[in-house]
C-alpha cells in the first residue's frame, strides 16, 4: 500500500522517519484491533484517513508548540499522530477508561515516542491537581462531547493566552451554544477550518483568550 499518497491527497508532507512511524503504528493498531475492539474501521486505508490523517490535518492550519493536552484521547487520537508529526512538543494524553490508556501506553512504547505521557483520570477531577491546572499551551479534543461540555472540562488546564482546538462534525447550533460559553470565559472563536474526509464535512474549531 502506498501510504505516502494517502497523506499527499490531503496536502500533508511527512519525513521518511514519520512515514515509517505511521506504517508501524498502522500494523500495531490493526493487530490490537483484532484483540480489542478499538475501531469499527478495519481496513488500512480507513484507519489512515479517518484516524491518522484526521488527527494531523490540524498541522495544515496551526503550528503547535510547547505542552499539549489531549482530552478524551480514546485510543490515542489525535495525540499519537500529533506527537509523531510534532516531535519538539510535549503531549499528555488523558482518558477516563483504563483499557484505552493501557493501549495508548503500549502504542507509545512500541513507537518509542519520548514526547508522550498518559493519564488515566477524569478531566473534571484532574484539574484540581495543581500539577496540571493551567499548565498547557494547547488543549485538543477529537469528537468527545457536546462543545459546551468539553469547553468546561478543558478551560481549567489552559494557560492564559493559549488555545483550545476541537475536532467536530459541523453543527451550527452546537457552535452557537459554544460561543455563549466562550464569551462568559473571555474567549472567542479564532477560526473554524473546514475539511472533508470520505465526503464527510468536518471542522476544526480554534478558540483563544481575548482578555
Amino acid at each position: 500500500m502506498d501510504t505516502i499518497n494517502f497523506f499527499k491527497k490531503y496536502s500533508i508532507s511527512l519525513s521518511p522517519s514519520q512515514i515509517e512511524l505511521f506504517e508501524k503504528f498502522l500494523v500495531f493498531f490493526l493487530e490490537k484491533n483484532k484483540l480489542v475492539n478499538l475501531s469499527a474501521i478495519r481496513d488500512s486505508q480507513g484507519i489512515i484517513e479517518k484516524h491518522f490523517i484526521d488527527s494531523i490535518i490540524l498541522n495544515n492550519h496551526i503550528k503547535l508548540s510547547w505542552k499539549i493536552l489531549d482530552i478524551g484521547t480514546w485510543w490515542g487520537f489525535p495525540g499519537i499522530p500529533l506527537a509523531i508529526t510534532n516531535p519538539d512538543c510535549s503531549f499528555t494524553l488523558l482518558d477516563s477508561t483504563r483499557k484505552k490508556i493501557d493501549s495508548v501506553n503500549e502504542f507509545a512504547q512500541k513507537l518509542d515516542l519520548k514526547n508522550i505521557s498518559w493519564i488515566w483520570w477524569r478531566a473534571e477531577e484532574l484539574f484540581l491537581n495543581l500539577e496540571y491546572k493551567k499548565q498547557f499551551d494547547f488543549v485538543v479534543s477529537r469528537a468527545t462531547a457536546y462543545l459546551p461540555q468539553i469547553i468546561e472540562r478543558s478551560l481549567p488546564f489552559l494557560g492564559k493566552w493559549w488555545k483550545l482546538v476541537f475536532y467536530k462534525i459541523f453543527d451550527e447550533k452546537e457552535i452557537k451554544d459554544w460561543e455563549i460559553i466562550l464569551k462568559k470565559n473571555w474567549m472567542k472563536i479564532e477560526n473554524i477550518f473546514k475539511y472533508s474526509i470520505w465526503d464527510q464535512e468536518r471542522i476544526l474549531i480554534v478558540a483563544w483568550f481575548i482578555k
